[in-house]
């Protein structure tokens, strides 16, 4: 009797929670109807619009000491600004305080958190081509920008990385400055690379929506190789390719060694003037040599450039 009891107190009880279950889930039906309706996920990637970079500079530097580092600082940093200025679905997103983890290299000294926390923003406004795009624009500035530019507390040196890691970047930091992981000038630094790499991201999307034109690219100055008081240059012009630039090395009054510093001649026709012209001249201890057969043109180009570093020669 006491065991039918109680299987008839559990059958009850399984049958009670089944209505109860199932007037629970009526009873909310139009409200989670309702709710579809007032509610639509927003459509990624997300709309993307320009920030006061000034704001976000300072704003980032901030909340790296609130939220805990550098990946919150930059993510959480650009999510608050879009949030005031957009609202949804910005003001809806996880806190910043809540990518904490990627501070010091996700604690591992690996990619640097203000980078992990600049992408994971990208990844939002981004189809995944132009997100590559802009990743690699980003990693390019990091590696060659002289960290801290931002100084709003203290003066300080600054360093590059060559690397996009945080073992890297604030390893040599502190190397060249002796400062340690918990001085204030060591966190102010990396609070500057929290906001100067928000800014750097901000900038990149920018130009990618057509908000402002990309920076123009410079091309590196050359650098002139030093020469030895036995060294000359020369240049002769070629009809095909233009300037053949050779570097004559003299022993005495005799040719030593020519090197071909430079030319835009064909691959393949040009060869075999490259290869053999200067031994014959250093052979020789003249130009008054023959031109190549097949290359006369290089070898006359050749030939000048040679001529033109030999007349540098003081008598």
């Amino acid at each position: 009797m006491k065991q039918m009891d109680q299987m008839n107190r559990r059958e009850f009880l399984r049958t009670a929670g089944k209505i109860t279950l199932g007037a629970v889930a009526v009873g909310s039906l139009p409200l989670a109807h309702a709710a579809a309706e007032e509610t639509k996920a927003p459509v990624w990637p997300w709309k993307y619009v320009p920030l006061d970079k000034d704001e976000l500079l300072k704003h980032c530097y901030e909340v790296f000491y609130q939220y805990g580092g550098c990946g919150a600082g930059c993510f959480g940093g650009i999510m608050d600004i879009f949030s005031e200025v957009t609202g949804i679905p910005y003001n809806e997103m996880i806190p910043g305080k809540a990518f904490g983890l990627m501070a010091g290299g996700y604690g591992a000294g690996t990619l640097c958190g203000s980078l992990a926390g600049a992408l994971t923003f990208v990844g939002l406004v981004c189809e995944p081509k132009d997100a590559a795009e802009v990743r690699n624009q980003l990693f390019d500035w990091y590696r060659e920008h002289e960290f801290p530019a931002y100084q709003p507390e203290f003066k300080s040196v600054t360093t590059v990385a060559h690397s996009v890691n945080c073992v890297d970047s604030v390893g040599i930091y502190m190397n060249t400055t002796g400062y340690k992981m918990a001085d204030p000038e060591r966190k102010a630094r990396c609070a500057a690379v929290t906001a100067e790499t928000a800014v750097k991201t901000i900038t990149l999307l920018n130009v990618l929506y057509g908000y402002e034109e990309a920076e123009p690219v410079s091309e590196p100055a050359p650098v002139e190789e030093a020469l030895g008081a036995n060294e000359y240059i020369g240049v002769g012009v070629s009809e095909i390719g233009g300037e053949v630039k050779v570097k004559v090395t003299m022993d005495g009054e005799k040719i030593a060694k020519i090197e071909v510093l430079s030319h835009n001649e064909t691959a393949g026709i040009s060869d075999p003037a490259f290869a053999t012209l200067p031994d014959a001249i250093i052979a020789a201890n003249s130009t008054e040599v023959d031109a190549v057969s097949g290359a006369t043109k290089t070898s006359e180009a050749l030939i000048a450039a040679v001529n033109d570093a030999l007349s540098q020669i003081k008598k």
